[in-house]
């Protein structure tokens, strides 16, 4: 059976020590939400369900630094800090600004490196070179780490289309490849079960993934979250989704790690999401219980 190289296994490869990663929330916005591609968003999408409490009502990214090392305290010892822009696109906006949030992250003491989850469709070429520059095929020796994770979701253009994103496949090649050649480690996200796609559209998805320079990947299970419009389309129909058990999914995810080339790390291989916020469906599970049964 293939080994699977996780998330800390990569980070052991790029930084010295025990290394923690702390989310915030820099008020960025999305340009499916706001018209520039589309408007009302992913259908899946309720930024509150993976945006972290603690981050709600702080301003700054300083204080929410400060706030997440206090927050995550009993996770032990920290050598190094990862700063994790999680929700909504965080390479969406003027640049300048951009720029300003990372560096104010990268002032923390402590802070070795970033994180930005973003979509393929929001890396202006100026911010491209500022990540060659600070972080990638230019940088001076020692520079911090930089890893940009792409939203994904799919590989299928129907099911981007069908779930709203405003991007097909081939932006998330084109940003995938800008990053690598710019010397920056590429993260993907994938939504497994999305409407319309069966167990052999995964193995398609870790084919493709497969052949991209992808370096990290996040899986998550498809959930009807509250809020959404998948939450109403379920509401209308519920054979519009496929909802496995814990078992039958992770029984899924074997046959697809199977599938993917070696030297791809798997950051995690379900959501975890409030629970008074999910619809369905409702296992019951933490990530490192799923786990096991991977």
């Amino acid at each position: 059976m293939k080994t699977i190289r996780t998330f800390s296994d990569y980070i052991a490869t790029v930084i010295p020590g025990k290394v923690r990663k702390i989310s915030v929330n820099a008020g960025l916005g999305c340009p499916n939400r706001d018209g520039t591609v589309g408007s009302g968003g992913c259908i899946f999408c309720n930024n509150d369900a993976f945006c972290p409490r603690y981050t709600r009502g702080l301003q700054g990214i300083t204080q929410q630094i400060e706030e997440g090392i206090r927050f995550t305290a009993n996770k032990g010892r920290a050598d190094a800090f990862l700063v994790y822009f999680q929700s909504y696109s965080n390479t969406y906006g003027p640049t300048g600004k951009l720029v300003r949030l990372y560096e104010e992250a990268l002032a923390f003491p402590g802070v070795a490196g970033l994180v930005i989850a973003t979509r393929p469709d929001c890396l202006a070429p100026d911010l491209l070179d500022y990540f060659e520059r600070r972080f990638g095929r230019l940088a001076p020796a020692g520079h911090p780490f930089l890893l940009v994770e792409l939203g994904m979701e799919s590989t299928l253009d129907r099911t981007l289309e069908l779930i709203n994103r405003g991007h097909d496949h081939a932006c998330s090649v084109t940003a995938a490849n800008a990053l690598s050649e710019r010397g920056i480690a590429v993260g993907a996200h994938l939504i497994l079960g999305l409407p319309g796609e069966s167990e052999s559209d995964w193995i398609g998805h870790a084919h493709r993934i497969s052949s991209m320079p992808v370096t990290t990947l996040k899986l998550h299970q498809l959930q009807v979250i509250r809020g959404t419009a998948l939450e109403r389309m379920y509401a209308e129909d519920p054979g519009i989704v496929s909802l496995p058990t814990a078992e039958e999914y992770a029984a899924s995810v074997r046959r697809f790690v199977a599938a993917l080339r070696d030297g791809i790390y798997l950051d995690r291989f379900v959501s975890e999401t409030p629970r008074d916020m999910v619809v369905a469906p409702s296992w019951g599970l933490k990530p490192s219980e799923f786990q096991k049964l991977i």
